[in-house]
């Protein structure tokens, strides 16, 4: 009776390199993300034209895959009950339970995806050869797909793009997901306590009176008051005067 484990191609993980049936190898690295579509169009053009000689410049053959991951959301609107409780402003409690409301119809339209992307750096038996034993073959394999890793991080970087590589147990934690279908993963939320969820507004702060002057009026002297009665007036900045012309 045959198993599922016989469909699988993966022998074992060691040294976090994943060792396959047909005497070949691979590893596989986690890349970060980037939202294309916000950047300008010059960077756009940057990003792929650094894509594009990252390719030219690979003598090997890589793999890229995306993990797509149904989360479940239900702590998240736990805590926005919790949030909303603890808050004593009338007006922000119903700005709360009113996006509490837009996120439980969103959810329920459209399921919340979380992507993952990843770059496979395989190597296939005819690149390895014959080899006398199992242990000099993963030694050849370890030594054959770390310059590799090296060389496709490096090249990521001048793109934009982090990538680690996966280790052992990240590893199984993949395969898992993917040979038993979609994944639900809750988002984490640590301890909170209620009332430091609570949104505390600064009291408005009353101007002085001496504030409010923008240009203060500078102080008029004994002789200039004597000599014109219109600079006594310290609400006019420019006085005038009109004279009369002879015909």
């Amino acid at each position: 009776m045959s198993t599922t484990q016989e469909h699988i191609p993966v022998k074992e993980i060691k040294d976090d390199i994943i060792l396959l049936k047909d005497g070949g190898g691979a590893l596989i690295l986690q890349v970060s993300a980037v939202n294309f579509g916000l950047l300008s169009d010059r960077e756009q053009i940057a990003i792929i034209l650094s894509f594009a000689q990252m390719l030219n410049s690979l003598s090997f053959s890589i793999q890229i895959v995306i993990h797509s991951e149904r989360l479940n959301v239900s702590s998240y609107l736990n805590l926005l009950d919790k949030a909303q409780k603890a808050q004593n402003n009338p007006l922000l409690s119903k700005m709360m339970v009113q996006y509490r409301q837009f996120i439980q119809t969103t959810i329920k339209e459209n399921d919340v995806l979380d992507k993952k992307f990843y770059v496979v750096i395989p190597l296939f038996k005819l690149e390895l050869g014959l080899t006398s034993s199992s242990e000099t073959l993963q030694n050849k394999i370890k030594t054959t797909l770390l310059p590799r890793r090296t060389q496709v991080i490096r090249q990521l970087q001048r793109v934009g793009l982090r990538a680690n590589q996966l280790t052992g147990e990240d590893l199984l934690k993949l395969f898992y997901n993917i040979y038993n279908g979609q994944f639900v993963e809750n988002i984490p939320t640590p301890p909170i306590n209620p009332q430091e969820l609570a949104v505390k507004l600064k009291p408005p702060q009353v101007a002085t009176p001496q504030q409010t002057f923008t240009h203060p009026i500078p102080p008029t002297t004994p002789s200039a008051n004597l000599a014109s009665p219109l600079a006594s007036q310290p609400a006019r900045n420019h006085p005038f005067v009109v004279e009369e012309l002879d015909a």
